[in-house]
């Protein structure tokens, strides 16, 4: 009677399997890879970038260096508002009134406060005057700023002072698509300097792969230093 001799299969063939084994992990791998890849690049083709041509700027209104507008109506009341770039930079917040209708205000001073979890920027009046009205839609739905930022987000109407002399180095029109198109420029530059000044400022959080354009919405995810440092190069008068 013939004798069976025991055979195991990775004594003989141990190596082979293997290799087939970890190429196909590989294959997984580098699957898995490419695809997240391919998301991760349609994600950023979707996503919105900041460009002075992505910002709305209505001819008629007048625009200042604290980032934002005013327009005189027929009625002799100017309403005032946060220009396209600030919703463009900072992104969904909301708004903290301080002045109420009847109040005076002087140019430069601080009129409400928009706030984004827990971090504040100060807005200020582009004009003196008395407060008639507030935009109670507004501070209800602030969202209503991302379709219409000049037209429904005015913040307060005011009845002027002197309205003339304070408007005079106001920009509007071609003017302020040059100058807005400046700001966009020098806020890259601002953040590209955050490095230098330790503001913990990661180049993926602020641009995009594609030429190095700004993201919509980049402050959001920045931290309260930042917010400041805005604040004090963009915002205050």
């Amino acid at each position: 009677m013939e004798s069976f001799s025991r055979v195991d299969i990775f004594d003989t063939k141990g190596i082979e399997y293997l290799f087939v084994i970890g190429y196909l992990l590989f294959l997984i791998i580098f699957w898995n890879v490419a695809t997240r890849h391919e998301k991760i690049i349609e994600k950023i083709k979707r996503m919105k970038v900041l460009t002075a041509s992505a910002l709305r700027i209505p001819r008629g209104l007048l625009f200042n260096r604290s980032h934002t507008w005013t327009h005189l109506d027929e009625s002799g009341e100017a309403k005032i508002g946060l220009d396209d770039f600030i919703q463009h930079v900072v992104g969904k917040v909301s708004f903290v009134q301080l002045k109420k209708p009847g109040d005076p205000v002087k140019k430069g001073e601080v009129m409400t406060q928009i706030e984004q979890d827990g971090k504040l920027l100060n807005i200020y009046s582009p004009i003196s005057g008395t407060i008639t009205g507030e935009n109670s839609t507004l501070i209800e739905n602030p969202e209503i700023m991302d379709d219409y930022p000049c037209e429904k987000g005015w913040i307060y109407r005011v009845n002027p002072s002197d309205w003339k002399k304070e408007t005079q180095p106001y920009v509007m029109a071609e003017d302020a698509n040059k100058w807005f198109a400046n700001e966009i420029d020098r806020f890259k530059d601002f953040l590209a300097r955050g490095t230098s000044r330790n503001l913990k400022l990661e180049p993926s959080m602020t641009m995009l792969q594609d030429g190095g354009e700004l993201r919509v919405n980049v402050l959001s995810d920045l931290p309260d230093e930042v917010w400041s440092e805005f604040q004090k190069d963009f915002l205050n008068p």
